[in-house]
């Protein structure tokens, strides 16, 4: 199973996580703002939707279940929007 975490092995030397970390550390500030904000946003919608369907105690058990039940689709998802997140500071930094 591949490591989100491993930098080993990796043909671009790194994980999306450290190069997500590397990029908002040195890509310019109100870029990155954007896109924490942008992210922060969609996540407030994502759990308002949890809290509509399984309330608002509901909403850390169907997290955790779904971390442990699937938890590798859960690491694929999260590379995932790394890669994505950095390709939306990138394009805007051109």
């Amino acid at each position: 199973m591949y490591n989100l975490f491993d930098d080993e092995d990796d043909v671009f030397q790194g994980s999306p996580r450290s190069k997500f970390m590397d990029i908002v550390y040195a890509a310019n500030r109100d870029l990155v703002q954007n896109e924490l904000e942008r992210l922060m946003e969609r996540m407030a919608v994502m759990e308002m939707l949890l809290q509509e369907q399984h309330g608002e105690e509901g909403v850390e058990t169907v997290i955790h279940n779904a971390i442990f039940n699937r938890s590798e689709e859960v690491t694929n998802m999260t590379k995932n929007l790394y890669i994505i997140s950095v390709g939306n500071v990138l394009t805007r930094n051109e």
